[in-house]
């Protein structure tokens, strides 16, 4: 069984935007909005992917042990990481709101 990347740890696909090209503020913010939709989205599909496997062990369907396990690490990871980034995004922000302008 070949593994797989986590999605929220990969480098983004989407091409990076030219630096000569003009994009607007609310453009911006719309691709970053977007974009942390789709991460907090790949987070939730990874711990429903968890939770359904640890319920089918549960049942007694067939399903292996260590593919629960590594899905069940997968989302704890995925979790850890989007809550790490959360934390970081605060703490930038209550910086920037110390700041005297």
């Amino acid at each position: 069984m070949p593994i797989q990347p986590l999605s929220l740890l990969t480098p983004v696909q989407q091409p990076v935007p030219n630096i000569m090209q003009k994009t607007t503020p609310y453009e911006a913010q719309q691709q970053f909005g977007a974009m942390l939709k789709d991460a907090i989205s790949n987070v939730n599909a990874q711990q429903k992917v968890s939770d359904t496997m640890t319920d089918k062990l549960i049942r007694g369907e067939q399903v292996e042990l260590h593919d629960v396990m590594i899905a069940s690490q997968k989302a704890s990871i995925m979790l850890s990481g989007t809550m790490e980034v959360r934390n970081k995004v605060i703490e930038a922000y209550q910086e920037i709101m110390r700041m005297s302008v």
